[in-house]
């Protein structure tokens, strides 16, 4: 039984107070806009050099030197998955999806970016290419690949559940990373981090403000295509809820791979592009 929680008398002026217009809080518009014209011609000169299958309700990495393409895909069934991003050369600077939620939004697709970690800061992978983009936001609020869920994981189902779950996305993730570092859990765990849910269909309720899943709207032939802004280690779940419509980190639901593909443009392809620079604040921070 909840707690009874005591009603306050609501000011004189709640409807004008709740009438007060939003301001975003971050404007990109002095943000250089990736040049999508540039990667997408540069996508259709590339060769397919390396491809990764992730098996059902498990985790693998990959790699993807910067100036390199790489698809997920889904290729047998409904299926979403949990995506970690590491700069390959420094794990320490890895993918911020609470940053990037305030630069892009709740969902992302074509021309958004996937930000690095402090003090970094910099674009690690843009999205040049979405199947699901038609989607849009539905009659609940629900969009498809969020920055706003953290990841399934065994501790909180160990909170809510009890039990000892082991293939919860957040598990996965540190399994793969630990077989390709070559380390124990213990060193791998720590590196693991809040993800993109890529074809995950999510959500806030608008009465309860809760977080929501829904079946997910991919089917297999769809994916999400990135160009890779930074030599890049990632590790990609294939979430042990599946499509998530309806459990969420069980081996009840229906659970299909993905297919992670490299893809290496054709020499010149790309121009004078470079790889971003990091952040160029000073980290004095005042002193």
């Amino acid at each position: 039984m909840k707690p009874q929680i005591p009603a306050h008398v609501a000011p004189a002026d709640a409807d004008a107070r709740k009438a007060v217009k939003p301001v975003i809080c971050y404007p990109v518009d002095s943000l250089q806009a990736p040049d999508l014209e540039l990667y997408q011609a540069a996508r259709a000169t590339a060769q397919k050099v390396d491809e990764v299958l992730i098996p059902a309700r498990d985790a693998r990495t990959f790699s993807v030197p910067a100036g390199q393409f790489f698809r997920i895909s889904s290729v047998e069934g409904p299926q979403v998955g949990d995506l970690n991003l590491w700069n390959a050369d420094d794990l320490s600077e890895r993918f911020y999806s609470g940053k990037t939620r305030a630069l892009h939004g709740t969902h992302l697709s074509v021309s958004d970016r996937m930000w690095t970690s402090f003090p970094a800061m910099r674009p690690m992978a843009t999205i040049i290419d979405d199947t699901l983009d038609w989607y849009g936001f539905d009659e609940f609020g629900g969009s498809v690949h969020d920055v706003i869920g953290t990841r399934c994981d065994p501790y909180t189902n160990n909170l809510l559940s009890g039990g000892q779950y082991h293939h919860c996305c957040h598990s996965n993730l540190t399994r793969a990373l630990a077989d390709h570092l070559g380390c124990s859990l213990d060193a791998a765990q720590p590196h693991v981090h809040d993800v993109l849910n890529v074809f995950m269909c999510t959500g806030f309720t608008r009465d309860t403000g809760q977080y929501f899943m829904k079946a997910s709207p991919v089917r297999p032939g769809d994916y999400l295509e990135f160009f890779a802004e930074i030599n890049l280690l990632g590790a990609l779940s294939a979430c042990p809820g599946g499509d998530c419509s309806d459990e969420h980190s069980s081996d009840s639901a229906a659970c299909h791979p993905l297919l992670v593909e490299v893809f290496a443009p054709q020499d010149g392809a790309l121009g004078d592009w470079q790889s971003p620079p990091v952040n160029g604040y000073d980290q004095s921070h005042g002193r």
